[in-house]
């Protein structure tokens, strides 16, 4: 079937669209694991039928209908959801109804290609006649990811605050498991208990999240920090930590970094990779700097019916963002009673840094931002290396790059560049191993008290 240029762009408006997705099945493409799964338990929580799709299974087909110019994440997600719906297609036959799902893939405002996914993604799915029903839907950073038109408003309220929760339990999740699986006294006996804490955070989540007390899901937290330190063996030494930041699907997504993370732990090292909070709370903050801007120049004007606007936007933006801090800190704070996992970074830490060391600027937005930042905070904690993970030709990694890999290098703090497409490269190995090696003698150094040691003179904390 043709369609005309008038119906194409029609259909961006058409089937590229917010609206009541409740009774639907609600396709979410996999990115963090804990994450991805607890957000579907969220959406379940309010009626929604939520599915994380398999993964990497359809790279091929992603492939198959992209030129290469996209991002990584692009082919991936394309990928997932072209795959599954194949594979429904077989399973159901005749049975099978395209009105019966609804695809939802997020979109970020800014310069990101990410922004334009959801619609190139629909000119893909209209390829196939019996996929052309399926409607696709989103939430924008444009409004902090705001759900008020993807399901009713008393849903989305409590939807918001039950997703913030189990989002941040998703990552300490990830810190808990980073913090003791490489000391583990039995191989896979972290992954495996943190799978199940998983189970039972889901099953509490959909049974009873809805009604926002969240003593269960932080007392579950709790003991599985305090049961997973049990899990190390402390004859081991301290190996050197590792901050991994870069681009957020493809830091968090294994499949696609290629298990970076156990890689690391392999060759010797403990990791941290940052957060899907830290992004989050990155949001919320940078529309309350727009808003707290566009009050401050309304008021040098004198508008006061700007003002009074501005304010009236602003008020509950800074509600939201101590909201996010408090509970970030309470989740934590569990956690940290029973286990030292990597604390995260406060986004107003991350704009100080860069802006006394005049480095990068938040009004330029993008992660940049975020990896930069949080890299220099990664050099003032201690760290022994940081990796800069993105997919290939990510416009804001690759200012990360920029920016970092002579800072930390003249620093003396070990640093790599991980770009990935898909494609395995043959020195990956090596290039890990040796960078290991480097984080290994940079944290001999530090712990022989070396003064020498220029990441040491940039009041690096021993």
């Amino acid at each position: 079937m043709t369609l005309t240029a008038k119906q194409d762009f029609g259909r961006f408006y058409d089937k590229v669209k917010q609206f009541d997705v409740t009774g639907k099945t609600l396709l979410i493409p996999s990115m963090a694991p804990f994450a991805s799964r607890l957000l579907a338990a969220c959406f379940h929580a309010v009626g929604v039928d939520a599915l994380v799709l398999d993964t990497f299974k359809g790279l091929s087909i992603g492939k198959e209908f992209t030129s290469g110019k996209e991002c990584f994440p692009c082919q991936v997600t394309l990928g997932d959801v072209l795959y599954f719906l194949r594979q429904e297609k077989k399973r159901l036959g005749a049975a099978f109804s395209p009105e019966k799902y609804v695809y939802f893939l997020p979109e970020a405002d800014g310069p990101c290609r990410f922004g334009m996914y959801n619609k190139m993604q629909r000119l893909v799915l209209d390829r196939f006649e019996e996929f052309r029903d399926i409607p696709i839907t989103y939430v924008s950073t444009r409004n902090s990811y705001s759900t008020v038109d993807i399901m009713p408003a008393a849903a989305a309220s409590i939807f918001r605050k039950l997703c913030y929760v189990t989002i941040i339990i998703a990552d300490i999740l990830d810190r808990i498991t980073w913090r003791v699986r490489p000391y583990e006294l039995r191989a896979g006996l972290t992954d495996s208990f943190i799978q199940k804490a998983l189970e039972v955070l889901v099953e509490q989540v959909q049974s009873r999240g809805t009604s926002l007390e969240f003593k269960g899901l932080f007392d579950i937290v709790g003991d599985t920090a305090s049961t997973a330190k049990t899990f190390i063996d402390t004859r081991q030494p301290r190996r050197p930590l590792i901050g991994i930041v870069g681009e957020i699907y493809v830091r968090t997504h294994p499949d696609s970094n290629q298990n970076i993370v156990r890689m690391l732990e392999r060759f010797g090292a403990e990791v941290v990779v940052a957060s899907i909070g830290e992004w989050i709370n990155y949001i919320t903050y940078d529309m309350a700097r727009n808003q707290k801007r566009f009050v401050k120049l309304a008021l040098l004007r004198r508008d006061f019916a700007s003002l009074m606007s501005g304010l009236k936007d602003l008020i509950p933006t800074q509600i939201e963002k101590y909201y996010q801090l408090g509970r970030q800190k309470q989740i934590y704070d569990r956690a940290l009673k029973y286990l030292d996992i990597e604390k995260d970074h406060p986004i107003a830490t991350l704009e100080h840094q860069m802006d006394k060391d005049r480095l990068y600027s938040f009004d330029i937005g993008t992660e940049s931002a975020l990896s930069i930042g949080a890299a220099l905070e990664h050099l003032h904690e201690g760290c022994s290396g940081v990796v800069n993970v993105y997919p290939f030709t990510c416009m804001p990694s690759a200012v990360s790059t920029a920016v970092l890999k002579p800072l930390l290098n003249k620093m003396r703090m070990p640093y790599i560049d991980a770009p990935y497409d898909g494609a395995i490269q043959p020195n990956r190995e090596i290039a890990l191993r040796t960078f290991v090696h480097q984080a290994k003698q940079h944290l001999q150094s530090r712990n022989s008290g070396n003064r020498n040691d220029k990441a040491a003179k940039c009041h690096i904390k021993p």
